[in-house]
């Protein structure tokens, strides 16, 4: 979508995003949201352009990455009517899961899902604040996957492009 399509929505939600140096650790440029977050107005836009794309697009789950797609997935999910699932570190969700292991562009981690949480012939978004490597989106896809979803798309704030994108 070109800014003149968004009525300027794409430029004041960049604005509002700030890099931080060296964080979490020497070399990364991390791309913080929070400043987002105290901008009402850039805040709201960026839940709408979401809302926007997947109004009709008969999406059942929206499927949320701890922690930061914790702040945009649920309303995205309760606005287009769909059920929304948290995607967690390990050890943070009680009953039985389901995990996947992923590279991180500084480390390794891992995603849990509640077993159960998505069905066959879901249709699923996942939302997270940022796309690197693609290395978590990856995980997300994989665990949505294997519990019988299709993943129809995902739904990131920020790109890094000058970070090579793995593909699924």
């Amino acid at each position: 979508m070109s800014s003149g399509e968004d009525g300027g929505r794409i430029t004041g939600i960049k604005s509002a995003l700030r890099v931080i140096p060296n964080f979490p650790k020497p070399g990364i440029m991390f791309q913080d949201i929070t400043t987002l977050l105290l901008d009402p107005k850039a805040f709201k836009d960026t839940v709408d352009l979401f809302v926007e794309r997947y109004t009709n697009g008969n999406i059942s789950v929206v499927a949320g990455i701890e922690a930061r797609g914790f702040i945009f997935g649920p309303s995205i999910a309760l606005a287009i009517g769909a059920k929304f699932v948290p995607l967690r570190k390990p050890k943070k969700l009680p009953g039985e899961v389901i995990s996947e292991k992923y590279i991180l562009e500084y480390g390794s981690d891992c995603l849990e899902m509640h077993v159960g949480a998505v069905k066959t012939g879901d249709r699923a978004i996942i939302v997270d604040d940022l796309i690197a490597t693609g290395g978590t989106l990856c995980a997300a896809m994989n665990l949505l996957e294997r519990a019988g979803a299709k993943v129809v798309e995902c739904a990131c704030v920020i790109e890094v492009p000058e970070l090579k994108v793995l593909s699924s």
